[in-house]
C-alpha cells in the first residue's frame, strides 16, 4: 500500500495540536482520544480521523503527491505512537500526572519533528530495524 506522503505530515500537525492541549490541560481523555486515533491508524494509514480529514479537506486543493511512500513504515509510527499515548492516558486517568506528562511529551516531540520537518522519528526506527534484520548476499 502507498500512501501521499503529506497525509501522514498533515495527522502530525493535527496530533502536534491536540498534545499540546494535553500537555497543557492534563485531560486524560484527550490523551485517550488521541491513543484511540494511533491504533486506527496504525491498523490501516488510509482509514485513520486524520487521514479522512486530509483527503476531504486538503488533497482536493493539491495537486497529486510527486511521489507516494510505503505504508509499513507509518504504521509502525503509529504504533510506537499508541504506545506512547496508552502509556499517557494511564497515567493521567490513574492519577500519575508525571507519568502521562513525560511520555505526552515524547508522543508530542514526534509528531512536531515529522509535522514540521518531515522526521518520521517511527519511519526511521522502522527502516533501520529492517536494515538490521534484512541479510545481504555474501
Amino acid at each position: 500500500m502507498q500512501l501521499d506522503p503529506r497525509g501522514p505530515r498533515f495527522a502530525a500537525a493535527l496530533t502536534t495540536a491536540v498534545l499540546v492541549i494535553v500537555l497543557a490541560t492534563g485531560w486524560g481523555w484527550l490523551a485517550l482520544a488521541q491513543t484511540v486515533v494511533f491504533a486506527i491508524t496504525a491498523a490501516d494509514p488510509r482509514r485513520g480521523p486524520y487521514a479522512l480529514l486530509y483527503r476531504a479537506l486538503i488533497a482536493p486543493r493539491l495537486g497529486p503527491p510527486a511521489e507516494r511512500e510505503d505504508a509499513a513504515p507509518v504504521r509502525f509510527a503509529q504504533l510506537v505512537g499508541f504506545v506512547f499515548l496508552a502509556v499517557a492516558s494511564a497515567g493521567y486517568l490513574t492519577g500519575a500526572a508525571a507519568l502521562g506528562l513525560a511520555a505526552t511529551a515524547f508522543g508530542l516531540l514526534a509528531a512536531f519533528l515529522n509535522a514540521a520537518f518531515g522526521l518520521c522519528l517511527g519511519c526511521e526506527a522502522y527502516l533501520a530495524a529492517r536494515r538490521l534484520t534484512t541479510r545481504r548476499p555474501a
